[in-house]
């Protein structure tokens, strides 16, 4: 059942938001060659704890897990599109780094994402970044009152297929408010017109995920959370929580 949130509760999950958009600052402004992921994970767990919030994702385990995610973020390296967890792996010139950080705070989430690269960038991988970020862009301004879902879905996939980059099928964005995960799931691909009507209240973490090499298709490591790319190209990820209200689209994971 899909929940729609009273603006009270939208200026609590603006608060949880702020707290994610700190930590993913902090983590960016650390990231440089040499660094381990777990020192970005430390970094983000602090700042999270010290906002008085705690981690969403540390502990959370969804039906495709086998078990918990032992990480306060996610971070996906260059061919990992999702959900890589960190590890004591250190960063390297040139590589392509999404970061996903999720908080809770008086019992109310806030979800986001940034990629970047680390140090000098390959053309292509800041041409990866700016257009997912676009569609990401485009599908917050797609929210809007009485709107389909399927408006937001198309906006972010015209984007994805007309640079020629893979989407995947089976992940996208999805409701958030009290749970991490609440219906809608919101495919980052669809038609126009189609799907729930979008009405004020509610709330969607809106992420695009593009790769590269055009495949639409991604293996799953051992560990039962990392996704990568099936062509072994390289992925980008981005994402905001969303708040669709009678004055448009509101953005609810900025400092």
């Amino acid at each position: 059942m899909v929940e729609l949130k009273t603006p009270g509760e939208l200026e609590a999950m603006r608060e949880a938001g702020r707290v994610v958009a700190r930590a993913l600052a902090a983590v960016r402004q650390h990231v440089q060659p040499g660094v381990h992921l777990l020192e970005l994970d430390a970094i983000a767990h602090t700042m999270i704890r010290d906002a008085g919030a705690q981690p969403s994702f540390l502990g959370y385990r969804p039906h495709f897990a086998p078990t918990p995610f032992p990480g306060s973020i996610c971070t996906s390296v260059n061919d990992v599109i999702v959900h890589g967890i960190p590890d004591r792996s250190r960063l390297a010139e040139g590589d392509l780094l999404s970061v996903d950080c999720g908080a809770v705070l008086d019992g109310w989430h806030g979800d986001s994402a940034i990629s970047l690269v680390v140090g000098e960038a390959r053309p292509e991988d800041l041409e990866l970044i700016d257009n997912t970020t676009r569609a990401m862009e485009a599908g917050i301004l797609a929210a809007r009152v009485d709107g389909r879902l399927g408006d937001i879905s198309a906006a972010i996939g015209a984007i994805g297929r007309k640079a020629g980059y893979g989407i995947l099928r089976d992940f996208g964005g999805h409701g958030v408010g009290r749970a991490l995960h609440e219906a809608p799931h919101l495919p980052n691909d669809g038609t126009r017109g189609h799907g729930p009507l979008l009405r004020p209240g509610l709330v969607l973490a809106i992420e695009p995920m593009f790769t590269a090499g055009g495949s639409h298709d991604h293996t799953t490591d051992a560990d039962g959370w990392a996704l990568r790319t099936a062509d072994g190209s390289r992925a980008a990820h981005v994402e905001h929580t969303v708040a669709v209200t009678d004055d448009g689209p509101v953005v609810l994971t900025l400092p």
